[in-house]
């Protein structure tokens, strides 16, 4: 057993002690994205500590998305949290290239629908009105990153169920051959329970949590075009903005 590395005179908590221990070996690079941490009980024994104080201090890393645990089969280093800049409007495609990442998707739902209360009164039309409903599971270099469906609504609209969405960019799309321009948006962020489907298909544990946001995106003539409803991984995403004084 090796020598305790745990100051038992010391005013932190144990568990506290350990998971800074353990952070600090994450962040040296000491153990990678991927690889598996001791278990609870060599924990407990490499620091003469007890599961139940080995248990807190990787529950509280799981909590803030530094580890993910895995039935069966044990704990491991979490791959490290995206930060979305939210200063900015970007589409999902151009955002992970920009993290030289590979984007790419699932198509779950290519269709026409009639718009619900809430999708109409987001994209300024009539209850009833037909929009397109496109549905898609995110992946960034093959892992699931966010669920994401969007309403759209705009002339030829039904012309996207033509299209490859699982290989092509939305945004590039519309800009290209039908001049829709995305230039603003307004979006909510709100932490959320996942349903079991989207549990599923992110990969997620039960009462795993996730972030949800709702934006509304406008082209260039100010009129919305994009009702789109989103469940982010929430141990792989950090929101960011830039905040100042008037």
């Amino acid at each position: 057993m090796n020598t305790t590395t745990i100051n038992t005179d010391y005013p932190l908590p144990k568990y506290f002690q350990l998971k800074e221990l353990l952070r600090e070996k994450i962040a040296a690079g000491e153990w990678s994205p991927g690889t598996m941490i001791p278990s609870e009980r060599e924990l407990s024994e490499q620091h003469g500590i007890s599961r139940m104080t080995a248990r807190q201090a990787l529950n509280e890393l799981m909590g803030e998305g530094i580890v993910r645990r895995e039935q069966g089969r044990g704990t491991f280093v979490a791959d490290p949290k995206l930060l979305q800049n939210l200063s900015r409007l970007t589409g999902y495609t151009d955002d992970m290239q920009e993290r030289a990442l590979r984007a790419g998707a699932r198509v779950l739902r290519l269709e026409m629908v009639e718009a619900s209360a809430r999708a109409a009164e987001m994209l300024k039309i009539e209850t009833g009105d037909p929009i397109l409903l496109l549905e898609r599971l995110r992946l960034a270099d093959g892992a699931a990153m966010a669920v994401e469906t969007s309403y759209l609504h705009f002339d030829l609209v039904q012309k996207l169920l033509r299209e490859d969405f699982e290989n092509k960019s939305l945004y590039n799309l519309l800009q290209k051959a039908y001049g829709i321009v995305p230039t603003k948006a307004e979006q909510d962020i709100e932490a959320a329970l996942c349903s079991r489907r989207r549990q599923e298909l992110l990969e997620l544990d039960e009462g795993a949590p996730v972030l949800k946001t709702t934006r509304v995106t406008f082209e260039q003539h100010g009129r919305p075009f994009e009702y789109v409803e989103s469940t982010y991984r929430a141990d792989r995403y950090v929101f960011h903005v830039e905040l100042a004084t008037l």
